[in-house]
């Protein structure tokens, strides 16, 4: 379809099925990166051999994303309209109440937090983030204590600490707004998911979950909200492959509502946290194509790219090679290495830090849920034929 054929009512009222594939797809050429671009900033191009980093650019959006993209980027729209349409088609997609498209996992934290103490009573909006003398509360567990709690004390709330269940009810009070958790630290803590929305809802308490990095499998899109959180947060920059500045929000209605009178385009506290026309569409085409994925199909691909690397140093000296894959955050297969150090005079950090030296860079993460031993390699981010290069440079550097 011609660019001026491409009404705002054609791009609005395209079939979910047809978004990616058909509508939204431009000629091939449109979604071919730009030559040598980063050569110009004078930026070096690095493989990815640690997973979908925040520091590396989290992940590729692959051509029907970019093409979306590109096509959002070519006509005008009104974005609040923009923004619900996306919504209850991603929240169709995945079966869940309601959704928005925010600025990352982070953002969605702040303006579901947002929307947690604003939701019964609008007149808050303009107050965020509240003075201390509101002395409004939000509870979580002790040992899910993260970096990320500053999107939710940007709102003015306090986070209150707790360790049992009898905590938690002694916590609960008129000044709680929201229950906080984070679900890489759920093994971490005392109280189970079940029993802290159980608790939250009997005190009619909104939930805020972040799983930015807990997909796949694919049904952790939803299956949190349906186990109860009113909210949960995910990052549209990692294995959904959306753009790296976008995220998820989803949940309860109501609340989602409220969030989005605290955003962009709006004059509020998330006036910062603007979500593009463009950003918007990709996310849409992006979890379209995230529910398509033959998932069996991409787990065995990245099982081959482990099995490149392991052949590579399979007459290594002492070299052991196994599949972890992490039980909650980047749930998918990685390559875990173990060898004697004393025999191979390579320590973990010195072959970290020559990966990353050498042409072209590798970079290498440690991430959560793989523990601490040995030395990590994540296949997930990989291009085509990089798994070779990979599999040469470690075993360059172990033998020397």
């Amino acid at each position: 379809m011609p660019d001026d054929q491409m009404t705002r009512r054609t791009l609005l009222a395209a079939s979910t099925t047809g978004a990616v594939a058909g509508l939204l797809s431009p000629p091939a050429e449109a979604a071919e990166p730009l030559p040598n671009v980063y050569e110009q900033l004078g930026v070096k191009p690095l493989v990815n051999a640690a997973g979908t980093i925040t520091t590396l650019g989290g992940s590729l959006m692959p051509p029907e994303v970019i093409a979306a993209w590109n096509a959002a980027a070519q006509q005008f729209v009104p974005l609040e309209e923009l923004q619900n349409k996306v919504g209850e088609r991603i929240a169709k997609l995945l079966g869940v109440e309601a959704a928005l498209v925010t600025t990352g996992a982070a953002g969605a934290m702040l303006v579901g937090t947002a929307a947690a103490i604003t939701y019964k009573d609008r007149s808050l909006v303009g107050q965020l983030p509240l003075p201390e003398s509101k002395g409004l509360e939000v509870i979580r567990q002790k040992s899910h204590r993260d970096c990320y709690d500053q999107q939710v004390t940007a709102c003015g709330v306090k986070l209150v600490d707790v360790e049992t269940l009898a905590d938690l009810e002694k916590a609960v009070s008129p000044r709680t707004a929201m229950l906080l958790a984070y679900n890489f630290q759920e093994p971490h803590g005392q109280i189970r998911h079940a029993e802290w929305v159980t608790a939250a809802k009997r005190h009619g308490i909104p939930t805020l979950l972040d799983a930015a990095a807990d997909t796949p499998p694919r049904e952790r899109l939803w299956q949190y909200n349906k186990l109860g959180y009113d909210l949960v947060a995910f990052s549209g920059g990692k294995a959904l492959r959306g753009p790296q500045n976008a995220g998820l929000l989803l949940g309860r209605k109501d609340l989602i509502e409220a969030a989005k009178q605290n955003i962009s385009p709006r004059c509020t506290l998330g006036r910062g946290l603007k979500v593009s026309k463009e950003d918007m569409v990709a996310m849409w085409a992006a979890v379209e194509r995230f529910m398509k994925l033959d998932m069996d199909t991409e787990v065995r691909e990245w099982n081959r790219r482990i099995g490149v690397i392991a052949a590579a140093l399979k007459d290594v000296p002492t070299i052991k090679a196994e599949t972890i894959v992490p039980e909650i955050a980047n749930q998918v297969p990685h390559l875990l290495l173990h060898w004697d150090e004393a025999k191979l005079k390579v320590t973990p950090q010195q072959l970290k830090t020559k990966l990353a030296a050498g042409s072209p860079s590798i970079a290498t993460a440690r991430v959560h849920g793989t523990g601490d031993t040995g030395f990590l390699i994540s296949v997930f981010m990989l291009q085509p034929g990089e798994e070779q290069i990979v599999g040469e440079r470690v075993r360059a550097v172990l033998v020397g």
